[in-house]
């Protein structure tokens, strides 16, 4: 649950915002590239001479989704609600299980 509401409902909005089939393709690519980035800046604190991987992995994974925005037209939910920063990762998981 995100704020008063279940994650089914935030998950439904962001499929709706969503709907461009490259869009789609460009956020199943971005997403995890994003996530795994994440851990890997943790990494780069210990291993000397690593941040450039996880620097290129956020930045790639951002382009995809804006690139990805540009075909659907719309901008990014975040941009609205802060909130759906949290939503593309279970969007995302969502989708694999054929959910989303």
């Amino acid at each position: 649950m995100l704020g008063n509401r279940p994650m089914s409902e935030w998950v439904a909005q962001y499929t709706q915002s969503h709907q461009h089939p490259i869009n789609r393709f460009c956020h199943a690519i971005g997403i995890p590239l994003i996530a795994v980035s994440v851990p890997l800046f943790v990494v780069a604190v210990f291993v000397r001479g690593f941040w450039p991987v996880p620097v290129a992995l956020f930045v790639t994974g951002w382009i995809f989704q804006f690139v990805g925005h540009g075909f659907e037209g719309k901008p990014p939910e975040f941009l609205k609600d802060w909130r759906f920063l949290f939503v593309g990762l279970r969007w995302w998981v969502a989708k694999l299980r054929g959910r989303a």
